[in-house]
This record gives structure tokens, C-alpha cells and sequence, in this order.
């Protein structure tokens, strides 16, 4: 197959000075634009799509219903999350010292607000205290609890098996306007081998993890010995 066009002069018709050479160029940028044409082409063709962005909330399963409900009352206070897995995006750890984030997958809502929430869901269902004031409640309380987690990413180093790991220690004070010294502490931490490397299988991981962290904190807190107040 020819890419250049016939040029040929007609029949007795003797070219113009330069009109073979600017013939030949302009065959050539055909020529060019063609071949570009059929390359880019082929490339668009053998691209994958983008990736669609998924979205995943944590939904642990709700705690069992203590046997007694402590007197007063608890305000839910934040659960603040370490900076580097503050952000939506699902976290990944590929070595000892090297963590990736995945741009594609995320968690619904900031991992902050959706720990602090089911924090105060779990407590609420298993009735540890008389009451209980959720985040950003005006109610009064006797108790106000917060907490840090550490960890919250897929570990990724072994080839074999990857892991949902978090770490999250909760602080009870007396509720008050002012700072106040944790009466009671704790810090929970979980690993749970994912079934898979999937997204749906590390959110699945994930809430088998901080089910288990929030059923540890409703039983220890219903069993705390904690100061008159």
C-alpha cells in the first residue's frame, strides 16, 4: 500500500521550478500525519479504561448489651487519627518504612467523623453507661471518652496474605470544661488476614478489626473501676 498520492504532471505539462520538491514535502507530511493516525490508534486501543473510584463506609457489627448499665452519663467525644492514614484514601503498607495510597479507592466520609460515630453507635448499643451523648451533643454528661488510633491501613508486605491493622487507645475523663487527667485508658489492637488483596476485602477485614475493638471497649469500660463522681 502506497501512503503518497500520484503526482505525476499530466502529459505535456511541464512542472513549475521547485514544484517536485514542494510535491515531495507535502507527500511526506501526509505521510507523517498518517502513520501518527494509525499509531495513536493502536495505543487507544490496547488502553485499559480508568479505574472506577470506589467508596466503602466501616460498619462493625454492634457489641453485645452489657449486663448492668454503669450510672450517669457518657459523651462520645473524637476519635483523631494519626496523619498519615487521616485522609480518605485507602492506605497501604509495602515495607517496613513505605506506605502508598490509592487514589481509586476511599472511605465514604474522612476516617475521623466514621470512627468517632460507630464508637458512639457501639456504646450506645450495648448501653455500657445510663446514657450516652453522641459527638457534638449539647447534653450533659458525667464522663466524656476520646480516642486515637494510630494505624488504620492494609499490610501488604507479605505476598502471601495481607492484613487489616489498626490501632486505636481510648481516654475516659471527667466531663468539664477544662483539661482534665484520663481516669481510665486503653489501647486496642487488631489484625485480621484479608480473604483477599481486593478493596472489598480489606473493608471487610477492617470491620471484623474494629468490631472486636469496639466489643473490647464497651465489656472493659462496663467493668472499669472508676473514681465517685
Amino acid at each position: 500500500m502506497t501512503l503518497l498520492p500520484n503526482c505525476e504532471p499530466a502529459a505535456g505539462t511541464a512542472p513549475a521550478p521547485g514544484a517536485g520538491a514542494a510535491r515531495r514535502n507535502r507527500g511526506f507530511a501526509l505521510a507523517g500525519v498518517a502513520l501518527l493516525a494509525v499509531a495513536l490508534g493502536g495505543c487507544s486501543a490496547l488502553t485499559r479504561p480508568a479505574p472506577l473510584r470506589q467508596t466503602f463506609l466501616l460498619e462493625p457489627v454492634p457489641p453485645p448489651v452489657a449486663a448492668k448499665a454503669r450510672p450517669g452519663a457518657l459523651r462520645v467525644g473524637i476519635v483523631k487519627v494519626a496523619a498519615p492514614f487521616r485522609g480518605k484514601a485507602f492506605v497501604y503498607r509495602i515495607g517496613d518504612l513505605r506506605f502508598q495510597t490509592d487514589y481509586y479507592v476511599e472511605f465514604l466520609v474522612s476516617p475521623e467523623a466514621m470512627l468517632t460515630e460507630q464508637t458512639a453507635r457501639a456504646l450506645d448499643h450495648a448501653r455500657v453507661f445510663e446514657r450516652l451523648a453522641g459527638p457534638g451533643s449539647a447534653a450533659d454528661a458525667d464522663w466524656r471518652l476520646d480516642g486515637f488510633a494510630s494505624a488504620l491501613y492494609a499490610d501488604a508486605r507479605d505476598s502471601a496474605t495481607a492484613y487489616a491493622e489498626i490501632a486505636v487507645t481510648y481516654y475516659l475523663t471527667p466531663a468539664g470544661g477544662v483539661a482534665q487527667t484520663p481516669v481510665w485508658t486503653r489501647e486496642y489492637h487488631q489484625r485480621v488476614a484479608m480473604r483477599d488483596a481486593s478493596p472489598a476485602a480489606y473493608a471487610e477485614a477492617l470491620n471484623r478489626a474494629f468490631g472486636d475493638i469496639v466489643a473490647g471497649l464497651a465489656r472493659d469500660l462496663a467493668a472499669a473501676p472508676l473514681p465517685a463522681h
